[in-house]
């Protein structure tokens, strides 16, 4: 019959004394501290939710510096014009300038020939009678006249040109400069882009649905405080109905429905993106950025916007987001580097960032905090 007793620890010697199991426990957690106190320094790799930040933050700085990127290029763009303007003007200046040139040529050529620099008498002499003589004297009074006039015309024309001429040339100056910036700018965004996808690409296979499902929790909480914005504004709606309505055909009720009618245009128009790519710098038409998708989406219901978000935050009425309407712009961050388009219930279509498409999606994306303005722009 096998025995039920249980069998006594065995334990390890240590300087020749048995010691029990406990005591064997601990002088192995001893030892294993005293190998991590000596071995090398942990690895400092960052977790999936510092990943997510830093990438996110990089795209956001990407979004920026393509911001500065669009108004580098509208300026270059503009100073350019300006440029070819101006030595168009030059060059027709410098044409009339070479025409007076040899038209006060062709009066000195005259007066050689006359003999206008010959006294009254050497003339009178040269004339074969009183009325030749006379008829000279008219001939090159008009001439005088006519040879002072050239010359004012030739100094101010002189004087015009080498002014055009200079125009040009800080208009070329200041070109080179905003080409610079534009470079800048170029390799700025690059440079943001490179950072952020290399930090995706040390991501394993594993990381990467973690971080897709962190991504997903995300979503779904900026899902639910979209939902409660639109079960506000619903509420909001419904107490405005019950009150007195304005009387029929007021300047507010008339101003409502026009911005309507625009706006369904520039939310028809913005419908019709969803699914083409970010493309930073892009306005159209097979791809936008943010600022690129909102200009054009507005554009398309008569309305022109700036070229970048910070000037298009600058284009409208400022509304609170709790009277937000489909079709207002949303802004977002402190540099007000990203926006939206509005569409009501707490959602808009936007073009999110490199590697996105457009897109629906919660105004709460990145938290409430990230909002920073909402803007009527009609």
């Amino acid at each position: 019959m096998a025995s039920h007793r249980k069998s006594r620890p065995v334990g390890t010697r240590v300087a020749g004394i048995r010691t029990p199991a406990l005591a064997t426990a601990a002088l192995t957690s001893v030892a294993l501290l005293s190998q991590s106190a000596n071995a090398a320094p942990a690895d400092d790799k960052p977790s999936l939710e510092e990943v997510e930040k830093k990438v996110d933050d990089l795209y956001r700085q990407a979004e920026s510096a393509t911001d500065n990127y669009n108004a580098a290029k509208e300026k270059t763009t503009t100073q350019r014009k300006q440029v070819d303007t101006l030595l168009e003007d030059v060059a027709r200046r410098t044409e009339k300038l070479n025409e007076a040139r040899e038209e006060l040529g062709s009066f000195a050529a005259a007066q050689y020939r006359t003999g206008a620099g010959a006294s009254g008498t050497a003339t009178f002499l040269l004339a074969d009678t009183p009325q030749d003589y006379f008829d000279q004297t008219q001939l090159m009074g008009r001439l005088t006249n006519r040879q002072k006039g050239a010359v004012d015309d030739y100094v101010s024309e002189q004087s015009a040109t080498m002014k055009k001429r200079q125009e040009a040339s800080q208009s070329l100056q200041t070109l080179t400069e905003t080409q610079s910036d534009l470079k800048t700018a170029k390799a700025t965004v690059q440079k943001k882009l490179a950072d952020a996808r290399e930090m995706l690409s040390e991501l394993t296979a594993q990381e990467k649905a973690r971080l897709a499902a962190l991504e997903e929790q995300k979503q779904e909480a900026a899902a639910r405080k979209a939902a409660e914005l639109a079960r506000q504004q619903a509420a909001a709606d419904k107490a405005a109905q019950e009150t007195t309505a304005p009387p029929q055909g007021s300047t507010s009720t008339a101003t409502d429905s026009s911005y309507a009618t625009k706006a369904a245009k520039a939310l028809a128009f913005a419908r019709a993106q969803i699914g083409k790519p970010y493309v930073w710098g892009a306005t159209g038409p097979d791809s936008y950025d943010c600022s690129g998708f909102t200009q054009a989406a507005w554009k398309a219901a008569g309305v022109d916007l700036p070229r970048v978000t910070y000037d298009q935050v600058n284009a409208g009425t400022t509304v609170s987001l709790a009277d937000a309407q489909p079709g207002d712009l949303v802004f977002f961050y402190d540099d007000i580097s990203h926006v939206g388009l509005y569409i009501g219930n707490g959602m808009m279509i936007h073009a999110p960032k490199p590697g996105a498409y457009v897109r629906e999606e919660s105004i709460f994306y990145d938290g409430e905090s990230a909002i920073h303005s909402v803007v009527r722009p009609a």
